[in-house]
């Protein structure tokens, strides 16, 4: 790739990959609008590591709160809000493990078309739509019960369809299950760390065994500028979203929905 391929491409990732738009629809517009080729295996792993890398750290000082209420929990019999809160973000990791596993062939091959991203990007754009209007604020932020774990965790199973955004779905879970919006996306946020280290484990193994040439010039680069993007939309998303709510990404992802519903008909 050009290097202002592989930076064009990383920035589209670190943002897409945490704002509840789908990081699925933007990365296929470049391919239609240019005749870039696609990135690759080893690309698309290296711009995923750079937004776990920039989540980790954004979120770096809550996850040794964490690890360290967990070994006094384990160790000394000592819970806390800190400890219930990492064993409920386990939980919500657990559902999309098996679904995942059994149904990765069929994402990538039946449903990974550009009308089913437009499709899913609608719809589960109305979802979120629908989550942010009726949804009622009962819990305080650090409050993360096992059951609305779960059922946040069963909900970033539908992530796995293109477009859908695994962001915006588990926001859209948690809005359903009495948080704020601060709130859903720092949960979002959290959950994704697991997420996105499971997917790029599968896609390491598979680099593994692709006879793919590694350009590591834009491996890096990518790497790098998908974490910097990843980090500012972080912060930015979390410093903004109880002041302008998620309605001006619902209408982002309606208006991108129908263009490309125009778009691709005529190839369907």
């Amino acid at each position: 790739m050009d290097w202002y391929q592989s930076i064009l491409l990383a920035i589209i990732q670190g943002l897409t990959e945490f704002l509840p738009i789908s990081s699925s629809a933007h990365l296929i517009i470049p391919m239609y609008l240019t005749n870039w080729v696609d990135q690759g295996l080893a690309f698309d792993t290296c711009v995923h590591l750079g937004s776990l890398f920039a989540v980790i750290w954004y979120f770096r000082k809550d996850i040794l709160r964490m690890i360290q209420a967990v070994w006094h929990h384990l160790a000394f019999a000592r819970p806390s809000d800190d400890s219930h809160f990492a064993f409920s973000l386990l939980i919500a990791s657990l559902p999309i493990i098996p679904v995942g596993y059994f149904l990765k062939d069929t994402v990538e091959t039946d449903l990974r078309s550009g009308m089913v991203i437009a499709i899913a990007t609608i719809g589960f754009g109305l979802l979120l739509w629908w989550a942010d209007r009726t949804h009622r604020e009962r819990k305080p932020d650090h409050a993360l019960g096992w059951g609305s774990a779960f059922f946040i965790g069963c909900m970033q199973c539908l992530a796995l369809i293109p477009g859908a955004s695994r962001s915006g779905v588990t926001m859209t879970a948690a809005l359903m299950a009495g948080h704020s919006r601060q709130a859903a996306s720092r949960i979002s946020f959290l959950l994704s760390i697991p997420a996105i280290l499971g997917a790029s484990s599968l896609k390491l193994i598979d680099i593994t065994r692709s006879p793919e040439v590694v350009d590591w010039l834009a491996l890096i680069t990518g790497t790098l500028v998908a974490a910097i993007s990843a980090y500012l939309c972080i912060h930015f998303f979390l410093k903004w979203i109880n002041r302008i709510g998620f309605m001006p990404f619902v209408i982002y992802r309606l208006l991108l929905g129908m263009v490309l519903i125009v778009w691709l008909w005529p190839a369907s």
